[in-house]
């Protein structure tokens, strides 16, 4: 055991680690976000990259250099600016979330990511877990992952691909410098962001996020959605806190902090921003809108609504279309979740309309939303009528359904937690297996497995696995749990603990808008939830076009990202 010196000095050391020790954390002055006033700033809409060229009117492959910048961004009138890291295609035009990437199905993409970090982070880290440390102790390490993207591993931003300012120092799966996008899969929506080994929380709640849009003008043309700048808009929504000096507030002491001294479980901040703006507002005509609101929150689960009832018709979900529209009055994002929504503003009663949250933080048992958090953005209504061309058609876009006569392998994946003495969360594994264990998840190229996903935990995770798409079919809730769970910690086996003894509660329907193909979806607590994922494209029949058992592979972990961060991630190596 530790004296009460060594611990001490264990946490002083990491402290000096962390390069970050300062007053400002000591103080910590923080911003009342009651004091702010809402809905003052007008929505931006982010600056938008062509990932294609156009020579002699037919679309060309295009190569494209975006970096990574320090700088200075406003997210309320009333706080002084904020350092972020930010995307963009120089420091002076970078921009939190980066800029929006417009893709053409079918049409490659070559993206030199470049990171112009500092020698030292904005915000504290944890050397305590597993995380992309330089030899040098210097300069920040990112690697991006193109969220929902099929593409070839080397280009899926692996953890351990990190790089620093001028590729200075690599880490050990590094392959490329430019980054292969062929956008040969179905039309919709992905995102880009940070995916470090151990600093992918702090990375995003620094700014590292960004929309990328894949278009398909002859497949979603003929749909006549509300299309065009004004009527088509990338929503990115996240949480943040802020001291009063204008910077990021993240609490530098861990929950455990004799173990990890500055990780915590979540982060949540209390002010809610929309596209790089707290509680912005957004003129609307009276006629349809198109919403791709994506949770880009570390943690926070967002359950949105209108204030005045208005109605979200769902067109896609995360990265894919639906078959038909789905009308809702509420939709809960799990962070990393896309929700393709469109809005007719034509059925407003009122002259404006408030998008709000109601979502309990944690999710799903965790504190309920307070006046900061439970308002997102407000819509103000112009009173003119107006015809509307923009329809939201009765069959969108309808792909195979799941084929469970081609289910290839079962797999049982457990979800647990970690606590320490004083039932404090230490860390998180996924089949009780740290990330650098060998992959126990081999699928074969072009097939689809049965995934049983059991969360042992109290919280809602929600599960991404990088390159596959998968349905959900099942969610079983389990009897006699913690009987269960104790056989589960001992054998870490849910074919010996005898599962089928234990998953025979009630079931929970999947909600319609989300019975298509996902890439993320929230595993309830204390249920299985049972998945078909298919590792080939839904569109076609046609093979992927790259080869996905090259190196380094690919993952699948829970997208709270303190918890991806330790280290509830684990690798996924495709077999031919």
């Amino acid at each position: 055991m530790f004296s009460m010196g060594r611990m001490m000095l264990f946490f002083l050391i990491c402290l000096a680690l962390l390069g970050e020790l300062s007053t400002s954390w000591a103080e910590d002055r923080l911003v009342n976000p009651l004091q702010l006033e809402m809905f003052v700033d007008e929505l931006p809409d982010m600056p938008k990259i062509q990932g294609f060229d156009v020579v002699n009117g037919s679309p060309k492959s295009k190569s494209l250099t975006i970096g990574m910048f320090r700088k200075k961004w406003k997210f309320h009138r009333d706080l002084p600016p904020t350092p972020v890291f930010a995307y963009g295609a120089s420091r002076l035009t970078a921009t939190v979330p980066g800029p929006t990437i417009e893709a053409l199905h079918g049409i490659d993409t070559y993206v030199e990511w470049q990171n112009h970090l500092p020698s030292k982070h904005i915000l504290p880290w944890d050397p305590t877990i597993p995380t992309a440390l330089p030899a040098t102790k210097k300069r920040v390490p990112t690697v991006v992952h193109l969220h929902g993207g099929i593409h070839e591993p080397a280009s899926d931003g692996n953890s351990n691909s990190w790089f620093t300012a001028g590729f200075k120092e690599k880490g050990p799966t590094w392959a490329n410098a430019t980054y292969h996008y062929n956008n040969n899969q179905q039309p919709g929506n992905l995102w880009y962001h940070d995916h470090a080994m151990g600093l992918t929380r702090v990375n995003l709640l620094a700014g590292l996020i960004g929309a990328y849009v894949l278009r398909h003008p002859d497949v979603e043309g003929p749909l006549k959605l509300p299309h065009g700048d004004e009527f088509d808009r990338p929503l990115l929504v996240f949480d943040r806190s802020f001291r009063t000096n204008g910077s990021i507030y993240m609490n530098s002491t861990g929950n455990n902090p004799t173990i990890h001294p500055q990780w915590q479980p979540e982060y949540f901040g209390d002010t809610i921003i929309v596209n790089g703006k707290a509680w912005p507002k957004m003129m609307v005509r009276r006629r349809k809108y198109r919403f791709r609101i994506i949770n880009a929150s570390n943690a926070r689960f967002f359950r949105f609504f209108f204030t005045n009832g208005l109605e979200f018709i769902h067109v896609a979900a995360d990265s894919t279309y639906l078959g038909e529209p789905v009308v809702t009055n509420e939709t809960l994002l799990a962070p990393s979740e896309i929700a393709d929504v469109v809005v007719d503003f034509s059925k407003s009663e009122t002259d404006d309309a408030i998008l709000a949250n109601d979502a309990p933080y944690p999710y799903p048992s965790g504190d309920p939303v307070n006046e900061s958090n439970g308002k997102v953005m407000k819509f103000i209504i112009k009173k003119n009528q107006e015809v509307d061309t923009w329809r939201v058609p009765n069959k969108l876009i309808k792909y195979p359904s799941p084929d469970l006569s081609s289910v290839r392998e079962t797999r049982y994946i457990a979800m647990y937690e970690y606590t320490s003495d004083t039932d404090e969360p230490t860390h998180l594994y996924i089949n009780g297996k740290p990330y650098e264990a060998p992959a126990t998840e081999t699928p074969k190229a072009g097939t689809s497995e049965i995934w049983n996903v059991i969360n042992l935990t109290e919280d809602n995770h929600p599960l991404h696995i990088h390159l596959g798409l998968f349905t959900v079919l099942d969610q079983t809730e389990l009897v006699n749990k913690e009987e269960f769970k104790g056989c589960m910690s001992k054998e870490n086996d849910a074919i010996k603990c005898h599962i089928s003894k234990y998953a025979r509660g009630k079931k929970v329907e999947v909600p319609a808008h989300e019975k298509g193909w996902k890439n993320v979806y929230k595993m309830t607590p204390g249920f299985v939830t049972k998945i078909l994922v298919r590792f080939s494209y839904i569109h076609s029949n046609s093979s992927y076009s790259f080869d996905p058992t090259a190196n380094p592979g690919y993952v699948y972990h829970c997208h709270i990202l303190d918890h991806e961060d330790n280290v509830m991630m684990r690798p996924i190596k495709l077999i031919k």
